[in-house]
């Protein structure tokens, strides 16, 4: 990947926010970290008390926001936070380098964080920011700073959030009829939503590249430019955040889960590149077959060999592995190519701007586990010298590849057992996001669904 431009959006500085309160300007301040479903969770705070209270001395939340379901259930099996621990506080280590104005919100201004123990014993190894950190440290260890950049799709509805719920969102209208995928006709009948989102975006300080249309009725995405990973995933999870907000003012709804219906679902393919610590190209080599260097086949083998036992990093929900299916675009084979997308992993770009596109992440990832785990197995290659097997030529569907997994039982119980996970992200972590994986299960297989009633209703 070449440089971001020294020019971009605007940002927002700690003696920029202090004037904006000053002046009535800005009058809520979001402190907020990303939990284990990748949602913002935290506090707004008024502006002046921010100031007088908050900027130099912080400020609190209970344990349990990173031990509980999408539900917010307080549910066993976490050793972090529990009835029996009573169910304490974190502190909220506020990364003023996130300091920015609030996507659809003129008067707030957002400040990310990191979460560490009250008792100073050091950060919360189970937040998904600190994993990412880590892997981020292991990185530069090895002398490499790594930058992505993630696209997510999303499918808008006519219907608003509230309607789409109270419907238990059957019989919702897609904000196009029909196939739109790089139309300019049908991203037109939904620019009033998608020209909002891209221009608070740009307030927020992110680089917008563009939007288009995609093949489900009412799919888009919109693009940003890549950053450094960290950036980018704190980037990533505002947007959702924000989008969804946006949206909603427009009295409508969108989704980014990755399998809303029978037709295509939504994806976020991850491309990511290392880079030396000093910024030299070490991913490219054009005197060697492809113009890939060594360092950068062997990254590509690690983040290839740790594809099924780091799947649920990618795919982290019951409703991530309808996605994969032949002939769909969302990979089902273990396998790499140069501008393969039948691919799971595809090749793409040359000299500073080649790099990896993970397609195997639905919408629905938590950006810094998944980007946490491209990092671990690409440096997990680099380290053992792996050899990278040849290049997927055609159709990797009908090829003789291994397949991601095809249930989210499947990859937690090659999460479980994977020593590499162990190592790279220690046994705390695994462990907790293991047990995540059994609380989902659970409350699946509890379940009725509707297939269910379908089918045996009348005629079981």
């Amino acid at each position: 990947m070449s440089s971001p431009h020294a020019s971009g959006p605007p940002g927002l500085t700690v003696d920029q926010l202090r004037a904006d309160i000053l002046a009535g300007e800005v009058d809520t301040v979001i402190v907020a970290f990303t939990d284990m479903q990748g949602r913002l969770q935290g506090k707004r705070l008024h502006g002046h008390f921010f100031l007088d209270h908050v900027l130099d001395h912080g400020t609190e939340g209970c344990n349990y926001l990173l031990a509980v379901d999408v539900d917010m259930n307080t549910v066993d099996g976490y050793t972090m936070s529990s009835w029996e621990r009573g169910y304490g506080d974190m502190f909220f280590a506020m990364d003023l380098d996130t300091l920015r104005r609030t996507p659809g919100h003129p008067n707030s201004a957002t400040i990310q964080s990191d979460l560490t123990w009250l008792d100073g014993t050091g950060e919360v190894a189970q937040s998904p920011r600190t994993i990412l950190k880590q892997q981020i440290a292991r990185a530069a260890a090895a002398g490499y700073g790594a930058f992505a950049g993630t696209e997510l799709e999303f499918i808008l509805f006519e219907d608003s959030y509230d309607s789409a719920w109270d419907r238990r969102y059957h019989g919702l209208t897609g904000a196009n009829r029909y196939n739109v995928d790089y139309s300019i006709l049908g991203g037109s009948k939904v620019e009033p939503v998608l020209r909002e989102i891209r221009n608070e975006m740009y307030r927020a300080g992110m680089t917008v590249e563009s939007a288009k249309g995609e093949c489900n009725f009412g799919q888009h995405e919109i693009g940003f430019l890549y950053d450094d990973v960290l950036r980018t995933c704190d980037n990533h999870t505002i947007y959702k955040t924000g989008a969804k907000e946006i949206a909603a003012r427009h009295g409508q709804a969108l989704t980014f889960m990755a399998k809303y219906d029978e037709r295509e679902g939504n994806s976020c393919h991850i491309h990511l590149s290392l880079r030396g610590t000093d910024g030299d190209i070490v991913f490219a080599d054009d005197d060697r077959d492809g113009g890939r260097s060594e360092l950068f086949d062997s990254f590509l083998a690690g983040v290839l060999a740790t594809m099924r036992e780091f799947s649920y990093f990618y795919a982290p929900n019951i409703n991530s592995y309808k996605r994969f299916a032949a002939g769909s675009f969302a990979p089902t084979a273990v396998a790499w190519g140069t501008d393969n997308r039948t691919c799971s992993l595809r090749v793409v770009g040359h000299g500073a701007g080649l790099r990896v596109e993970n397609r195997v992440p639905g919408g629905d990832v938590n950006p810094y586990l998944a980007v946490a785990a491209m990092l671990a197995g690409g440096l997990h290659g680099i380290r053992e010298g792996l050899a990278l097997e040849p290049a997927c030529v055609g159709n990797a569907y009908v090829g003789d590849y291994e397949h991601v997994p095809s249930t989210l039982a499947q990859a937690r119980d090659l999460l479980a057992g994977s020593a590499i996970a162990r190592e790279a992200f220690g046994d705390e972590v695994v462990d907790h996001y293991v047990n995540a994986a059994d609380v989902e299960l659970a409350a699946f297989n509890s379940a009725v669904t509707d297939w269910e009633r379908v089918r045996g209703f009348e005629r079981l």
